[in-house]
């Protein structure tokens, strides 16, 4: 591509982009040659419901989909998480900043966008397929590298139908715009503004799913308290919510989110030998592990993995 020797290559994330910055036009050139879709067609179609719904978002400056790239802008380097990890910041007041966000993107009503192929495109729902098709991973990368053979054939079988359970637990209907990565290192501070990224993912769900991919985020370690006061101030600013069912929504789907999670960073290392992401197993254990305690529903679940996996009951 004759554009890239004027760029400098940056940071990536665990797709399969490749992300340069062009200082001249204040811009990031996204290129996708795997899943390109879904990385540009796909990205920019959601980016342009969230514009629209005035939720700041990169917006495509040029495209040039037969060559695998898109121009979009530049938010700068600072993330959110950045920000979190200076001690002197208080994290509360940052996170309810995100929660105001958040709200903002969960009461987005647009389903349907022209995508710069003139073509329309319907946001999809979050299944209940889905959801298990991801939990799935877990038992794919990570529990098929530790367990035996004959242990893993068990416990494949025990942990795939704990799971459908869980699932046909949840109580809230697949109406809400869900961004499905919601967490700090996917929101960039710029010009005192925040702004999303990384939403080619996004589609309509359980309104719980993204406020657990944030108060849970396994980039991020936050307090018990911390967590709790962020749940709270969620509730507090959407009313009509039913504590108690919004509540189990939640802890189902932050522990179904993470043992999504353990897998894909498997993956990650295995597949595609980006061994960064083992270090970041360990917290997402222990976020599943506080959970998991929360409610009797989860008892099962406990055993399967503990009888498994003793070492991640810390």
């Amino acid at each position: 591509m004759e554009i890239l020797p004027k760029l400098k290559k940056i940071k990536g994330d665990a797709s399969f982009r490749e992300f340069y910055r062009n200082k001249e036009n204040k811009s990031i050139v996204v290129i996708s040659k795997k899943e390109k879709l879904k990385n540009l067609l796909i990205y920019d179609a959601i980016n342009k419901i969230l514009i629209r719904n005035k939720i700041l978002a990169p917006n495509l400056l040029r495209e040039n989909y037969i060559d695998n790239y898109i121009e979009i802008n530049d938010f700068g380097d600072q993330t959110l998480l950045q920000i979190l990890k200076n001690k002197k910041n208080n994290k509360f007041v940052i996170f309810k900043k995100v929660i105001k966000i958040l709200n903002n993107i969960q009461s987005i009503k647009d389903k349907k966008v022209k995508n710069f192929k003139n073509k329309l495109y319907k946001v999809q729902e979050y299944n209940n397929k889905i959801l298990f098709d991801e939990t799935k991973l877990f038992c794919d990368w990570y529990a098929s590298m530790k367990l035996s053979k004959f242990k893993y054939i068990k416990f494949k079988k025990k942990f795939r139908l704990e799971i459908r359970n869980l699932l046909l637990k949840l109580n809230y209907k697949n109406i809400t715009f869900v961004h499905r990565d919601f967490h700090v290192s996917n929101l960039m501070y710029y010009n005192k503004k925040i702004a999303v990224i990384d939403s080619q993912d996004a589609l309509i769900g359980n309104r719980a799913y993204d406020l657990a991919s944030l108060i849970d985020d396994v980039r991020l370690k936050t307090s018990n308290e911390l967590k709790e006061k962020v749940f709270r101030f969620y509730i507090k600013t959407n009313k009509k919510i039913d504590l108690q069912k919004f509540k189990k929504d939640f802890e189902i789907l932050s522990i179904l989110r993470n043992l999504k999670i353990i897998g894909i960073f498997m993956r990650l290392a295995i597949r595609d030998n980006k061994k960064k992401y083992l270090k970041l197993i360990p917290y997402a254990w222990e976020l599943i592990n506080h959970r998991i305690k929360e409610q009797n529903e989860f008892y099962n679940l406990m055993m399967i993995l503990k009888n498994n996996f003793p070492k991640y009951i810390r």
